[in-house]
């Protein structure tokens, strides 16, 4: 659990458009993974200016954790929460377990940096930190994609955040972001399928993350209702309203009715384009940012 230089910059460019640091809660308690020069390097770049002295400083001041940086960022009260002691949590509470009233609506923004895919209650622990932002605060989260199975209990579809922070949860999505690891300075605008009318599917063959950038509009009941999948929701609202079914795509039918030999050769031919093409994200799916 910790913020990489990855981590970082989406920190400074949600600060530099205007997410509050005043009051944060962050999902674990985070390490600092980057070095003294890119600290300032990234800091002056965003026109915060520090010496190499006091890089190191922050570096070194809470034995390596996150809470100098967040001070650099404007944070007036800094909050970590974990369901055990042992790297010194200001709050111990299990996130499989509901947030205890005294934490909601009480963080200007809430960052996981990586802890949510360790915690077996999913959604208990993603309604947790949705309801720990003050109206008009945010959520920040840095989640595994693709590539990474056994590093916790999931890795995670740009789908669910798209369909879990909407309005009826008092919540709008300001950017999905996805980036490959180790970062190189290139990421990857996700569009929600919703918009696309189709999923958005990811083949590459790096360890891939998610980064989720939320802003809570409203306090209201959360997950009231489970989200449906978009693609699924549109083929029911379909036939519900007694339209014949949309037509099955080649790739469905090819599947479906081809010879098996024939299917056989096209799975080995999507293997081996996929090798070629480390990074596919699909067209009209994702686009390159700056």
């Amino acid at each position: 659990m910790g913020f990489d230089n990855a981590t970082f910059q989406v920190l400074l460019t949600a600060r530099e458009a205007g997410v509050s640091f005043s009051r944060v809660l962050t999902i674990g308690r985070q390490w600092l993974y980057v070095t003294e020069k890119e600290m300032c390097e990234m800091l002056a770049r965003h026109r915060i200016f520090v010496s190499a002295k006091q890089a190191k400083e922050v570096l070194t001041e809470q034995k390596g954790y996150c809470e100098p940086l967040l001070k650099l960022l404007g944070a007036d009260r800094i909050d970590s929460i974990d369901a055990s002691s042992y790297e010194g949590a200001s709050i111990l509470h299990d996130m499989n377990q509901p947030l205890p009233d005294a934490y909601r609506n009480e963080f200007s923004v809430v960052i996981d940096g990586g802890c949510l895919e360790h915690v077996f209650d999913f959604p208990r622990a993603l309604k947790n930190c949705m309801e720990a932002v003050a109206t008009g605060g945010h959520f920040i989260g840095i989640t595994p994609a693709n590539n990474l199975m056994g590093h916790g209990f999931y890795q995670f579809s740009p789908e669910l955040f798209f369909r879990v922070f909407t309005s009826a949860n008092g919540f709008r999505i300001a950017k999905i972001i996805l980036y490959e690891y180790p970062w190189k300075r290139v990421w990857y605008e996700v569009a929600d399928p919703a918009q696309v009318r189709r999923r958005v599917e990811l083949t590459n063959r790096r360890p891939a993350y998610l980064i989720v950038w939320a802003q809570k509009t409203a306090s209201l009941p959360i997950l009231q209702q489970p989200p449906q999948q978009s693609d699924y929701l549109a083929v029911w609202q379909h036939h519900a309203g007694g339209a014949s079914p949309p037509p099955r795509s080649l790739v469905y039918l090819l599947k479906r009715y081809a010879p098996a030999w024939m299917v056989r050769m096209y799975r080995t031919l999507r293997s081996v384009y996929r090798t070629l093409r480390p990074f596919q994200p699909g067209l009209y799916t994702c686009k390159k940012v700056n």
